[in-house]
């Protein structure tokens, strides 16, 4: 599995999982499970966890 797609699946397997729930709650998951990715930041995990909170899935899958 290349890392961008194993980025996406960890990004949409968390989307499921959270959907709704607290932005903190979504930050704490993304950081202990992400791969590691080379160019994302602080600001790009909050941005996820935003539109996960709100019931979107920003994986694209």
């Amino acid at each position: 599995m290349h890392d961008e797609e194993a980025l996406f699946r960890t990004v949409h397997g968390i989307a499921g999982r959270l959907a709704g729930q607290p932005v903190p709650v979504v930050i704490d998951a993304l950081t202990r499970q992400l791969p590691p990715a080379p160019g994302i930041t602080g600001d790009d995990i909050r941005r996820i966890a935003e539109e996960i909170s709100v019931g979107r899935d920003p994986s694209g899958l």
